[in-house]
């Protein structure tokens, strides 16, 4: 099941937890009201014939998926893509995965700019809106197995913060600010 916390403002080691002593958890309900993140739970073994999984993908439209894994032995230039996927930024489109193996971190701003650290491990399939900004990094496993999916082709723009006055942005905030739904 995943977990999720409040974490320090130390930026030094992106592989440390860096969790408030002792943590301050926020339940999935709270990290939706204060995010807009979802979250829900997958039979990975049985990934294609999940209930739970299917009726996400339909009810979004999700037509694209994709694996990736990070890893030092599996993905190219190791150290600079950790670094990218460390660097805050949003996207436009939702961000959506599902962790077929291994365990990471994601991190998500809440509407007072503090960090939320989300922990996913096998099993956990995340939803990070569009227009919030957030940041990914590997736990000291130095390992994660995940399905990625799209509606469409695949959008894997990237756009570093500041981008405040992009229009996905200004629609994440309105949510934040009129409450999700």
């Amino acid at each position: 099941m995943v977990r999720a916390w409040f974490m320090d403002t130390e930026t030094t080691d992106q592989r440390l937890e860096h969790q408030r002593n002792p943590p301050e958890f926020v339940t999935l309900e709270d990290l939706y009201a204060k995010t807009g993140v979802e979250y829900f739970k997958i039979d990975v073994d049985n990934h294609q014939t999940d209930d739970t999984l299917q009726k996400v993908r339909k009810d979004r439209g999700y037509s694209y998926e994709d694996q990736i894994t990070c890893s030092k032995e599996c993905l190219p230039d190791y150290e600079s893509k950790l670094k990218n996927f460390f660097t805050e930024h949003l996207h436009t489109d939702e961000e959506i995965r599902l962790v077929m193996d291994g365990s990471g971190y994601f991190d998500v701003r809440d509407g007072e700019e503090n960090w939320i650290r989300i922990e996913v491990v096998k099993g956990d399939m995340i939803i990070i809106p569009s227009g919030i900004y957030h940041r990914f990094t590997l736990d000291s496993k130095n390992f994660i197995t995940a399905k990625r999916y799209f509606v469409g082709e695949p959008v894997w723009l990237p756009y570093n913060r500041p981008a405040d006055d992009m229009e996905c942005r200004k629609q994440y905030v309105k949510k934040l600010s009129e409450g999700f739904k």
